[in-house]
């Protein structure tokens, strides 16, 4: 008995030893938190009363530039030691490159949507400010004619176009209205910016109207981008093509849904797109993803036949014939995404489900709506 307490006692000595031996952790490690930037508008209300969103809401105002909007494609939900909050401070002024702020691939108008929400729950200033600086920013950067260009301020290149592209302008025009229409959690906002944000969505909703594109005389849908000066459909990266543009045409049409009181002219502009969808859904086929080890990301995406398969749309349509288009590296228009590179076919969204919902379901809903609605368009 007294072997087995003196092994006892000596194996609590040796954990102890190693425990002390250990690297501590830092404060950084032992908060660091599962959250992704990509889940931060995703929690309950009351998270946002919390001490980790106060922490997040403090990172972006790290991470805002001077000119008011953020960059893209940043987990800005990750802990920053003091060398990193050092290091982008020294980018604050930054207008080139990824660096610069921009409305594409959610970036600005969602970090505003984040400090409205800790800021409504917590009643911090610094968030307060923080916001309506990037406020300020979306509604300097729009054009006279009512788009939004993908940078701001302007950078050379296809990203002075007015883009639609990933939905960028339908989001900021969607929390613009929310501002406008005083939506709880942007009750803050003084009635001067609240004024001209509903002066920008008008804006907005007239240049959606003036893209969307006719053939023979035809309502259809929207380009990705359209020509900040023309107004005309027009390309972006060299597998973008001047097209009609699926997925974020429904974005658009679901955004003109949500106007209260819609005039004749947003009713048509709305049904003409709902029958373009409706005429250009595709019948028979899948669009999957097979393990491939000997591809880059070890997949490989193909068409395969399939009877029984719901309908699905090409993310680009060719103006004029209403054929589906693909395009590689080679910016060269082919018919048939598996005449494309492996690259490009394996890694852009060349097809996609969505507008499914919108015809079946988001259409009939608004139609229902409608009825019941003065027929007149709500500011």
């Amino acid at each position: 008995m007294r072997n087995l307490h003196s092994r006892f006692g000596f194996i609590i000595i040796l954990l102890a030893a190693l425990a002390a031996a250990a690297p501590a952790q830092t404060n950084e490690q032992q908060a660091a938190p599962a959250l992704k930037w990509r889940d931060a508008l995703k929690q309950k209300p009351e998270w946002y009363a919390g001490a980790e969103a106060l922490r997040v809401a403090d990172n972006l105002l790290v991470y805002q530039r001077d000119a008011g909007g953020w960059p893209k494609n940043i987990d800005m939900a990750a802990p920053l030691d003091e060398k990193q909050k050092s290091d982008l401070v020294k980018l604050k002024g930054a207008t080139g490159n990824e660096e610069a702020p921009t409305i594409d691939n959610s970036a600005t108008y969602t970090q505003l949507e984040y400090l409205a929400r800790v800021y409504t729950a917590q009643k911090q200033g610094r968030h307060r400010e923080a916001f309506l600086k990037g406020l300020d920013y979306l509604l300097a950067a729009q054009y006279e004619n009512g788009g939004w260009p993908q940078y701001y301020p302007l950078r050379k290149g296809y990203y002075t176009h007015i883009t639609y592209n990933d939905n960028a302008m339908v989001g900021v025009l969607e929390l613009l209205r929310d501002v406008a229409r005083r939506k709880p959690v942007y009750a803050f906002v003084d009635e001067a910016r609240r004024v001209k944000s509903e002066k920008a969505v008008g804006r907005g909703v007239e240049c959606i109207l003036k893209t969307q594109v006719k053939v023979n005389g035809k309502l259809t849908v929207w380009g990705a981008q359209h020509d900040e000066g023309t107004l005309a459909p027009a390309p972006a990266r060299k597998f973008e093509p001047v097209s009609l543009a699926s997925r974020e045409s429904v974005a658009v049409t679901r955004f003109l849904m949500g106007v209260e009181r819609p005039d004749p002219r947003i009713i048509e502009s709305i049904e003409s797109a709902v029958a373009w969808f409706n005429s250009s859904q595709l019948s028979g086929i899948r669009w999957v993803e097979k393990a491939d080890k000997s591809q880059p990301g070890g997949f490989e995406r193909t068409v395969v036949k399939d009877p029984q398969a719901p309908p699905l749309w090409a993310r680009f349509y060719e103006i004029g014939t209403n054929r589906p288009i693909f395009e590689g590296r080679d910016s060269v228009v082919r018919y048939s995404v598996m005449e494309i590179e492996a690259e490009r076919r394996n890694g852009y969204g060349w097809y996609s489900e969505e507008p499914l919902k919108l015809i079946t379901k988001d259409y009939p809903a608004w139609q229902k709506r409608l009825k019941t609605q003065p027929n007149e368009q709500s500011k």
